[in-house]
């Protein structure tokens, strides 16, 4: 099973994302908070493997509590939920550690896709949030050809891993479909994040976006 933990001030929102975590099997819904503080001493208490949070939330918003979580428990993965009003929102959390970002207007299979992702230490970017991520990243990350200029340092092999990180796949899953064993695949991460200039998996999967790497059919793949 993969716990998780539900952060959202308005209760109709909940019931929706929790009927939509229940049509899988195998995520189960263990916590929920209507504010920022609960969620942080619910997660210290239940200790999920992800916990989804709200962007705006009172008493302490969706980012400062996720920052919080990833300092007391950094074995739970947070992965945001936004909407397209909340731009500034999302531009501070890129360099944040989050482990996804989930519109909550998207596609149900999204969710599922993301709350899977992050379960297994990867990043999730809905497709239509990645477009918008890339649209503000301004200095943080490289956009368009000084995108591609950034990938040509990496080697054939890297830029395939990349592509699967961009498009939310574990390490298990990168291993499988390049037939690489799971150690081998971090490694490669760990040059990737070097020659890339990035600190975590989501802006490694915004470059590999921008750069026009992420294949489609692969996106959510288990």
């Amino acid at each position: 099973m993969i716990p998780v933990l539900l952060a959202d001030d308005e209760m109709m929102i909940r019931a929706g994302v929790r009927a939509i975590l229940a049509t899988d099997p195998e995520i189960e819904v263990v916590a929920e908070a209507a504010d920022g503080r609960a969620a942080v001493e619910l997660v210290r208490s239940h200790r999920p493997r992800v916990a989804l949070l709200d962007i705006r939330m009172p008493r302490l918003d969706g980012l400062t509590a996720g920052a919080q979580i990833r300092r007391l428990v950094p074995e739970t993965a947070v992965v945001m939920l936004t909407t397209f009003g909340e731009d500034d929102y999302i531009a501070r959390a890129l360099g944040d550690g989050m482990a996804g970002f989930l519109l909550k207007s998207g596609d149900p299979r999204e969710l599922i896709a993301g709350v899977r992702a992050a379960a297994d230490g990867a990043a999730y970017l809905s497709p239509q949030v990645a477009r918008r991520v890339i649209e503000l990243g301004g200095g943080l990350l490289a956009r368009g050809p000084a995108a591609r200029e950034r990938i040509a340092a990496l080697t054939e092999r890297e830029r395939e891993v990349l592509a699967l990180v961009g498009a939310g796949l574990s390490n298990a899953a990168i291993g499988r479909r390049l037939f690489l064993v799971e150690g081998t695949v971090k490694s490669y991460l760990s040059s990737i994040f070097v020659r890339l200039g990035v600190r975590n998996r989501v802006q490694a999967a915004i470059i590999a976006y921008e750069a026009g790497l992420v294949p489609e059919d692969v996106l959510g793949e288990e």
